[in-house]
């Protein structure tokens, strides 16, 4: 992972609070220990966190409360480590938002692991939801929206040219043949109709060029296809 990763530590007792601390610390990762609910709030007030660890039974303010609490205002991956073995207690957590329920005594491999495959999928669905916007050099595409911004000013595409420059911006290195643009944008097999592609890409690079006169977005690449250019 390129950033450095903080986990909230939510937990009283002393040396389970160490213990958990010793094996993010262990994963390469950077723990904050909160030792009551009125501290974790301070902290989840004070920054962003990337997974918070959660005993249910806390002095001041208790685990339900701030599962909540965190629940309402943010996506952040929450596991709960509790002694409550009762399924109700378990069921309510994760019908609350906890994305996890791990009791005590717990395996310290077991809560490694768990760790590591929820900051993974909570990676990926945060890298998922970046993907909304897609940039490159001066052009803007808001891909909720399918709106189109190049030089700051607006600009109206066809679906497939659309379609088109959205595949180009996803893979901003990538030399795509004409194959894979009409396969993707067409989503049909792709016969060497080259007369369709040409007459797209074309309309699509004068839409660009009148929005900005100054600039190159689309090059091609003889014998090979099309990439955007740097």
């Amino acid at each position: 992972m390129d950033k450095e990763i903080n986990i909230l530590v939510v937990e009283d007792d002393n040396d389970i609070s160490q213990l958990l601390c010793s094996i993010i610390k262990r994963s390469g990762y950077f723990p904050q220990p909160a030792y009551s609910g009125t501290e974790a709030m301070i902290y989840l007030e004070r920054q962003e966190w990337d997974m918070i660890l959660l005993d249910l039974m806390l002095p001041g303010m208790n685990g339900e409360e701030i599962l909540a609490n965190i629940s309402e205002q943010s996506s952040v991956p929450v596991l709960i480590i509790s002694a409550k073995l009762e399924q109700q207690t378990k069921i309510e957590a994760l019908r609350t938002g906890a994305d996890d329920y791990i009791t005590k005594p717990f395996d310290i491999e077991e809560v490694a692991a768990r760790i590591d495959s929820h900051l993974r999928r909570y990676k990926r669905s945060m890298d998922s939801l970046k993907r909304i916007e897609l940039k490159h050099k001066d052009i803007y595409i808001n891909t909720e929206a399918k709106a189109v911004r190049v030089n700051g000013r607006e600009v109206a595409l066809t679906a497939r040219e659309y379609a088109i420059l959205v595949l180009l911006l996803s893979s901003p290195k990538k030399v795509f043949t004409k194959a894979n643009v009409f396969e993707a944008v067409w989503n049909e097999v792709y016969y060497g109709d080259d007369n369709t592609i040409n007459v797209h890409m074309s309309n699509l690079r004068n839409k660009l060029a009148k929005a900005n006169p100054h600039e190159e977005y689309i090059e091609t690449i003889w014998g090979m296809g099309y990439r955007l250019k740097s």
